[in-house]
């Protein structure tokens, strides 16, 4: 019975089929403007039987519900025929696929003509930020992280999708795109309620092991010895810490080889400020509780009234410069020279990311899911002779600051994001491939490709199960309970590219050693406030910046949640947990 209202439900919705023969719009805003070439229906048809088959497996519809999705991915595109369409993205392996394979099955389908441009995360900033301020079109759509949300809702330039899907963009919005199913909602929402881009990608960054060593009696005898605690999956930063010692310090040789208890990276570059504000902050106990950002104050210690930001600093409120910050900062700068492997402190995030894979590190607090598949070759000393891996995922471990109910890590999400300078048709025509491109006929596929995954009902499909033991605990992760702490960066920051580019030039100052922790934070902090006033005086659109009166910093300590006063002690007892015991709490719905 629900298959056969699903798939009525998308014949109801989609335009009666006309003739065989069809026409080509014009480009541009009034697509039926000029003769247009006939088009062969049949054709376009045999197309979607054929990427259905052939490609769009596996998938958690039937082979008659894809159909019926792509029927209306057909007729919804017939204003549209002919149109080159161009959307651009950052250049990861999800990315890739879509641009290679889903661009060319869309064309095929459709018969509008996508163009999928890969480039560099920075330069589609910079793409979207010139158009932006130009109104210029130069993409029709955008691939942007969610980390932008506080930026689109305050300058007004993106369509709010609520606003779109619901008026003039109804007509191309499919019927089943199933909003509530997408696990990223609430990242792409803003203050108003309305959701202001569409999830495309997600992956997060979690705590990394060597499962194989962490299970060895030898080692965990010795372990317990030392530290009078279980050698296991580290709950607080204190085992961690104490993980790290251990096997740079006491074990620091397994099977002939060197190995490290910690990995990171360190060079100056603007890698090393997303290493920070992807909530490195709020893993150690900075900002307030609340998900999916603290309120009022968020992981940048960004503190926010009503929906106007009002400072960085605590002197006015924020937790940039406050003792949790400054913790933070402090142990990053320790355990990347104590216990990393010594090239680390040069290396960028791309650099830094397939380390792990050569067998030498033991543990990393901060890594990104998003290198899962490099960690997966066959050959690599980290996958067993099953093709199975000897590591695995769990969730990051947080600092002294750290209390229940506040967000404990990082999920990038790369969001497809529609700017109003965008004529109207090009618009709708970019929108269906957008949707194309995570439907539930093609979603599934797409992450078992990029292992970003970002339907629920594709991380619980029976599918998914029977290949999560080669993915490390990526899939028992998203599965469970613990993942709504993960979240991207939230709508407390008003400008994220002026603002972003002030921490990693202020965090290096700290990291080779010019300015002490405390030293940099303070900077940091001043010169967001700086921003934040410069943001005010300029005006704009939506919920402005608008800055508090500077207070001694006693004040704010004394008053409730963030920033919160030094702790007499920043290195509690360690506390692990096995990792099967947080396995079966997350196979039983519960956190931990």
């Amino acid at each position: 019975m629900k298959k056969t209202l699903w798939t009525l439900a998308l014949a109801l919705a989609v335009p009666v089929a006309g003739c065989k023969k069809e026409s080509k719009p014009a480009e541009g805003d009034k697509p039926a403007a000029t003769a247009q070439p006939q088009v062969d229906l049949a054709a376009l048809e045999k197309a979607a039987e054929k990427w259905v088959d052939e490609e769009f497996q596996p998938s958690t519809l039937t082979r008659e519900q894809q159909l019926a999705e792509m029927k209306w991915f057909r007729e919804a595109a017939a204003p549209f025929r002919g149109q080159t369409i161009n959307v651009v993205s950052e250049s990861i392996d999800t990315h890739v696929y879509e641009s290679k394979t889903l661009a060319k099955a869309f064309s095929e389908i459709t018969g509008i003509n996508l163009k999928h441009d890969i480039i560099q995360e920075g330069d589609v900033i910079e793409k979207l930020q010139t158009q932006m301020q130009s109104g210029r079109s130069i993409y029709d759509m955008y691939v942007n992280d969610s980390d932008l949300i506080g930026t689109h809702v305050r300058y007004g330039h993106v369509v709010p999708l609520t606003d779109f899907m619901a008026g003039e963009g109804k007509d191309v919005t499919l019927p089943t795109l199933d909003i509530d199913d997408f696990m990223g909602k609430s990242f792409v929402t803003g203050p108003d309620g309305k959701m202001y881009q569409l999830p495309d990608q997600q992956f997060a960054n979690l705590y990394w092991f060597r499962h194989d060593w962490f299970s060895r009696p030898d080692l965990r005898e010795r372990f317990k010895k030392k530290y009078g605690y279980e050698l296991g999956v580290p709950v607080n930063w204190s085992a961690y810490e104490d993980i790290a010692d251990f096997f740079t310090n006491d074990v620091k040789e397994i099977d002939g080889v060197k190995v490290y208890g910690h990995m990171d990276y360190g060079k100056k570059d603007p890698s090393l400020g997303w290493r920070f504000t992807d909530a490195w902050l709020s893993m150690a106990g900075a900002g307030d509780k609340g998900l999916p950002n603290g309120k009022p104050v968020d992981e940048w210690g960004i503190r926010v009234e009503g929906c106007n930001p009002v400072g960085a600093s605590v002197a006015r409120g924020g937790d940039t410069n406050g003792p949790a910050s400054v913790y933070a900062l402090t142990k990053y700068i320790e355990w990347l020279k104590k216990y990393a492997p010594p090239q680390a402190a040069g290396m960028t995030f791309s650099e830094a990311g397939p380390v792990p894979g050569q067998g030498n590190v033991a543990q990393q607090i901060f890594w990104y899911t998003g290198f899962t598949a490099p960690l997966m070759k066959p050959g690599l000393s980290v996958v067993d002779e099953k093709g199975l891996p000897k590591w695995r995922m769990a969730p990051s471990p947080h600092g002294p600051y750290w209390e229940e109910g506040m967000k404990l890590g990082y999920q990038d999400t790369g969001s497809w994001t529609m700017l109003k300078s965008t004529p109207l048709e090009r618009r709708k025509a970019a929108w269906l491939y957008a949707q194309f491109v995570v439907a539930k006929t093609t979603s599934l596929k797409k992450f078992l490709v990029g292992l970003t995954p970002i339907r629920d009902s594709d991380i619980r499909s029976e599918h998914v199960t029977k290949v999560a033991d080669k993915l490390g605990g990526l899939v028992e992760f998203y599965r469970s309970p613990a993942r709504v702490a993960w979240t991207p960066t939230g709508t407390n920051v008003p400008d994220y590219p002026k603002l972003a580019q002030l921490w990693w030039q202020n965090i290096s100052l700290a990291v080779e050693g010019e300015k002490t922790p405390q030293e940099a934070m303070d900077t940091l902090a001043t010169q967001m406030d700086d921003v934040l006033g410069r943001l005010e005086r300029a005006g704009m659109k939506n919920c402005p910046p608008k800055l508090n009166e500077v207070k001694d910093a006693k004040f704010w300590f004394d008053a409730p949640g963030a920033p919160k006063p030094k702790l007499a002690n920043e290195k509690p007892k360690g506390e692990t947990v096995p990792y099967e015991q947080l396995l079966q709490a997350w196979k039983e719905g519960r956190e931990k």
